[in-house]
């Protein structure tokens, strides 16, 4: 029966013809992020770059093992576990059952054992059917041992929207994980982020949540010669300025860093010198990186796909009115998500998701190069 639903099937739960249409369609506008990356002439695709770091480290620790859905035979639903069956067997790369409840419990008992499992969810909304363990049992269970039980788990799959796949697969979970003590939540948005953060992540001893995005798998980014080293990785918990300026700070992480750049460039040939900051952890937050930069540029936006409430900038928000509040000389300016569930219509969708101009209308805000919007309302 799983073998039918898998030929049937697509990522997600949807045929596999629909998701690919839907990528194809959307894929020509991000294509055209900027690059700005240290490089030695060499481009990795994101969905190499992790797979890449999943080979290294499975072959570097015989501890760490892949499971999940379409994992092994169908090598991914998006490729990132292409050749890992045939190289590590069935021990260690694990075709699951359609029950993410059942097999992220498996993956968090094994993670108890001092096994370093990697559950791999095919859409983050789907994480919802085992949020029980990876918030009751992972993220909790060295705190209530007092120490006793490490949990050194990564669960990882893509976050966010994609293209035309209704509002129960397009939510983001950054806010939803990050708000709970005992879990780590990383959001990559390079090629560099996602080799070096998920080799982080697995060689962490606490349980890891790794927010990939699926529009990003198939850029090409520029990679360093020290980011291609076995060795290679990025320290969890610390941003990156993707890009420097002095008159207003823009944060932003995964696909949005890409709208940020290019925010950054137009708002540049207007006389603003954005910086934008990819914060690439969500928790821990690299509160001094932001706060610094907001200290020398006096004007903050902060830009995510999720919901407005409680979210990812709200809490970046708090954290510069309580740290930097003297500093600021115009109202933060935050970007999100429209607060209703996403819309399925393309002409709706777009609507409900940041784009680059509502990141240059809020960072002239910021500057006082536009009317406020509560003048034209």
């Amino acid at each position: 029966m799983l073998g039918i639903l898998r030929q049937k099937v697509g990522c997600g739960g949807f045929p596999a013809s629909i998701l690919g249409h839907s990528l194809q369609r959307i894929q020509p506008a991000v294509s055209m992020l900027p690059r700005r990356f240290s490089s030695t002439g060499k481009e990795m695709t994101v969905r190499d770059a992790l797979n890449s770091a999943l080979d290294e480290e499975m072959s570097a620790n015989p501890k760490v093992f892949l499971m999940g859905e379409e994992v092994g035979e169908y090598q991914g639903a998006y490729k990132i576990s292409k050749g890992l069956l045939e190289k590590y067997g069935p021990e260690r790369v694990l075709d699951t059952p359609i029950t993410e409840a059942g097999f992220t419990g498996i993956g968090v008992g094994a993670a108890y054992y001092g096994l370093r499992p990697v559950v791999e969810f095919m859409t983050f909304n789907f994480s919802m059917q085992a949020i029980d363990h990876i918030i009751n049992s992972a993220a909790k269970s060295n705190y209530m041992s007092s120490g006793q039980i490490s949990v050194p788990i990564v669960f990882r799959g893509p976050n966010g929207a994609a293209a035309g796949v209704g509002a129960q697969h397009s939510q983001c979970y950054a806010a939803w994980y990050a708000s709970c003590p005992g879990l780590k939540v990383l959001t990559p948005y390079s090629s560099e982020d996602a080799r070096g953060l998920l080799k982080a992540a697995i060689r962490d001893p606490d349980p890891v949540i790794f927010l990939e995005n699926e529009l990003l798998y198939g850029e090409s980014f520029p990679v360093s010669a020290e980011a291609l080293d076995s060795s290679f990785c990025v320290p969890i918990g610390k941003a990156k300025i993707e890009r420097e300026g002095k008159h207003v700070t823009i944060t932003a992480f995964s696909k949005m860093v890409g709208y940020a750049l290019q925010a950054a460039e137009i708002l540049s040939k207007e006389g603003i010198s954005a910086e934008v900051i990819n914060l690439r952890s969500i928790r821990p937050l690299d509160r001094n990186t932001i706060n610094a930069s907001v200290r020398k540029t006096n004007r903050l936006v902060t830009v995510e796909e999720g919901f407005p409430q409680h979210g990812v900038g709200a809490e970046i928000c708090a954290s510069v009115v309580e740290e930097s509040f003297g500093y600021l000389d115009a109202p933060v300016e935050r970007i999100a998500g429209a607060d209703v569930p996403m819309p399925y219509a393309a002409n709706l969708e777009r609507m409900a998701v940041p784009q680059v101009e509502d990141i240059v209308r809020a960072a002239k805000r910021a500057c006082y190069r536009a009317v406020p919007m509560a003048a034209t309302a």
